[in-house]
C-alpha cells in the first residue's frame, strides 16, 4: 500500500493538495493510506522547510508548491510498478 503523507498547517493549500492525492488515487485505482501532518514540530524531521509538503512511501517529493496533477499522477504510478 502506498503511504502518502501531505504536510502542512492546513492552509488552503495544504488542502488542495491532499485533495488532489485523493483524485488522482481514485483515478489509478491505487490503495492508499493518505495522512495529513500538521504538528509543526514534525515538519523538519520529514524534511519539509516549506509547505505544503509532500512525502510518498517517506520520499520528498515536493515542497512549497503544489505538483501538477499530472506529476504526481507519475510519481505515484512509479512507486506502484515498484
Amino acid at each position: 500500500m502506498l503511504n502518502i503523507k501531505v504536510v502542512g498547517g492546513g492552509c488552503p493549500n495544504c488542502q488542495k493538495l491532499a485533495q488532489l492525492c485523493k483524485e488522482v488515487v481514485a483515478e489509478k485505482g491505487i490503495s492508499a493510506e493518505i495522512e495529513k501532518v500538521t504538528d509543526l514540530e514534525r515538519f523538519a524531521d520529514l524534511g519539509i522547510m516549506m509547505t505544503p509538503g509532500l512525502l510518498l512511501n517517506d520520499k520528498v517529493m515536493s515542497a512549497g508548491r503544489i505538483p501538477t496533477k499530472e506529476a504526481l499522477g507519475n510519481w505515484i504510478s512509479e512507486l506502484e510498478v515498484r
